[in-house]
């Protein structure tokens, strides 16, 4: 059974302006500190200046060491100043609907359920019945950056994207009613002209009704912020901040790679790579994104754009983890390279935000060697890798939309 408790004192926007001024998108959705620093001068009231306060300095040459004392000394103050702004107020005791409003997927209405869900309810090996599944590993150092945050603003800034089965449809149906019910307290645009936007509910006979409902979910997957959930757990706390949607209301983009080969290997070992274990033809002159699984686009420079399908018997078809395209590059085409582990800091991962043609502009520039752009994940390949309670591969799913986050934080005081 899935346990969701009201935040006890939230930080929310007075208003749908306000919402505009305070949100942000999150920090992972950031190509180098440059960009954020760039984002923070365009936005200087955003909670971005919170969660990546080393960036928010005078200049790019002033960027702070992540996670350092003083950039922790920054989050603390500027988290102060942003909980006193006219920006923000106080909320107590509430749940809250989030919905995302994407017009990429028109007839498609994603609205989920906010609020407190509980540590010792993820799954871990101390807590083999946990019905909130993770499916990537966690890497202890980003954790405790995550969780040295959380202490320096006394505060819950990460939300995590979750996925709830929803078999019946009960679940969506009643998020629906209630914001149907009355308008949002407030909304805000986002990424890809996104609208996104919040109902908070305070009413306790409301909040036991989707208690109750929430409760009858079976199990809930992480979709997005294993490290966030990692560092309240690290703390331990008993809870972390979380949204849970209908798992076939959610999206998943593709999430591709950057990649600078190791030694002297060249475009001629990228395609004695390839050839081991793909059949491979040219792909013409446009930059290719595969939109079908086992389709993968391979760049260099001097070689163009090639695209590779995964020969027979390379991947076991049984096993649903090593069957996706992103395990099935990183165990074939980057160990043949020279690069068998996907923390290898010659791989750089690159989400949705960033376009086949700007991978090949990063090769053509120098600043990567090849470039491989691959399908998203089908919602169904991840609900499959998390009911055989296996690893999704590192970076390989880039859900979309993203949460914005400083639309509704959780202060530690009173939880």
């Amino acid at each position: 059974m899935l346990t969701i408790r009201p935040v006890p004192r939230a930080l929310v926007p007075v208003d749908s302006e306000a919402a505009r001024h305070v949100s942000a998108r999150n920090y992972d959705e950031f190509q180098g500190d440059t960009e954020i620093w760039e984002a923070i001068r365009r936005a200087p009231d955003s909670v971005l200046g919170v969660t990546m306060a080393h960036c928010a300095v005078d200049s790019p040459t002033s960027i702070l060491p992540g996670d350092s004392e003083a950039s922790l000394e920054l989050a603390h103050r500027n988290f102060q100043r942003l909980s006193a702004s006219r920006f923000t107020r106080e909320a107590k005791r509430i749940l809250y609907l989030y919905e995302i409003v994407d017009p990429r997927r028109p007839g498609v209405r994603q609205i989920g359920l906010g609020g407190l869900a509980r540590t010792n309810e993820i799954r871990t090996e101390d807590t083999p019945a946990g019905p909130i599944i993770r499916n990537e590993g966690v890497r202890p150092p980003k954790a405790r950056g995550r969780a040295r945050l959380i202490e320096a603003t006394g505060a819950i800034i990460g939300t995590v994207n979750n996925a709830v089965p929803d078999a019946s449809g009960a679940f969506a149906a009643a998020l629906e009613r209630h914001a149907d019910g009355t308008g949002p307290d407030f909304e805000t645009g986002g990424a890809g002209d996104t609208i996104h936007r919040i109902w908070l509910v305070a009413e306790p006979g409301a909040i036991a009704r989707l208690q109750r409902l929430f409760a009858a979910e079976p199990e809930a997957y992480v979709a997005d912020g294993n490290h966030r959930s990692a560092a309240a757990a690290m703390l331990g706390y008993e809870s972390f901040l979380a949204v849970f949607f209908p798992a076939d209301r959610m999206g998943i983009s593709p999430y591709n790679r950057l990649v600078r080969l190791p030694g002297e290997r060249d475009a001629t070992a990228v395609d004695a790579a390839l050839e081991r274990s793909f059949e491979v033809s040219a792909a013409g002159d446009e930059p290719l994104q595969p939109d079908a699984t086992h389709v993968i686009g391979v760049y260099t420079a001097d070689g163009g754009w090639r695209r590779a399908s995964p020969r027979a018997g390379v991947y076991d078809e049984a096993d649903a983890a090593a069957s996706i395209d992103h395990d099935i590059v990183q165990r074939t085409l980057f160990a043949d390279l020279g690069i068998p582990d996907a923390a290898d800091e010659r791989l750089t991962f690159v989400g949705a935000n960033k376009d086949a043609a700007w991978l090949a502009s990063e090769v053509d520039g120098g600043r990567a060697d090849l470039a491989v752009t691959l399908p998203a994940v089908t919602m169904d390949q991840f609900v499959a890798v998390c009911r055989q309670r296996r690893m999704m591969p590192p970076k390989s799913t880039w859900f979309e939309p993203k949460i914005r986050s400083g639309l509704v934080m959780a202060f530690l005081e009173g939880d």
